[in-house]
């Protein structure tokens, strides 16, 4: 069942650039305090959808012109809302719930944890300061981020489908490429991430096969009120 899926959703999601990954609620879950659980049995089926570097051009260049007399509001957030949402469509008999990156529940904690949800499925490698033996930082908050071995960091983790009505008892769990390996690799990664995060330069961490074109670089360093006029649209 879970292989049906999964064919079914890459034929739906990858012409869009958005590259789906199957997990089980219960590895979520086991590695997480019961505040971050997400509320369904342990075998319940799941993807974490990420974004490729083609999702510019594929996805959100095509939906912002076909909604340009509409109200945008977030082009990225509306776009990938709009198209896991149609996902559905290809589940009529099927119950499917959606959670989206930047969704909060009422205690402004995040519906879900996208980079501990992009490790467990296998997809992207989330490197945290645990991952260091010898740790330079001190006292110093230090942010976790993950890397994929395909594109390093040119990539985002965008949201959650779950299948309420499909248990998975035998999928067996991938462990994420661990494409930073060297002590000295994962701290130049955790310090340009936390304190030169603006050039990216952590993105490159490692040798990617595939990174955002200039054009959407220059997207997504412009300021979000400005970005609008950048795809041609009036905010």
């Amino acid at each position: 069942m879970e292989r049906r899926v999964a064919e079914r959703l890459r034929g739906t999601l990858s012409p869009l650039g958005l590259e789906p990954h199957a997990f089980k609620v219960g590895w979520y879950n086991a590695v997480l305090q019961p505040a971050f659980h997400l509320p369904y049995p342990d075998d319940t089926l799941a993807f974490v959808v990420l974004s490729t570097p083609s999702m510019f051009d594929k996805a959100l260049k095509p939906f912002v012109k076909k909604e340009r007399l509409k109200i945008i509001r977030d082009p990225v957030d509306q776009c990938v809302s709009y198209h896991l949402s149609r996902v559905k469509e290809k589940f009529p008999d099927q119950r499917v719930d959606v959670m989206f990156d930047y969704e909060m529940l009422p205690s402004r904690k995040p519906k879900f944890l996208a980079q501990t949800a992009a490790h467990v499925a296998g997809a992207a490698y989330y490197y945290q300061r645990k991952d260091v033996k010898r740790d330079p930082w001190g006292k110093k908050k230090i942010y976790g981020v993950c890397i994929h071995p395909k594109y390093g960091g040119w990539f985002a983790i965008r949201g959650l489908l779950l299948f309420p009505d499909i248990q998975v008892l035998l999928l067996e769990q991938p462990a994420p490429v661990d494409c930073v390996s060297t002590e000295e690799k994962r701290i130049e990664l955790l310090e340009q991430f936390n304190f030169h995060w603006q050039d990216g330069r952590y993105r490159d961490i490692i040798e990617v096969k595939e990174r955002y074109s200039e054009e959407q670089r220059v997207y997504f360093a412009t300021p979000p009120a400005e970005r609008f006029r950048l795809l041609g649209l009036t905010q």
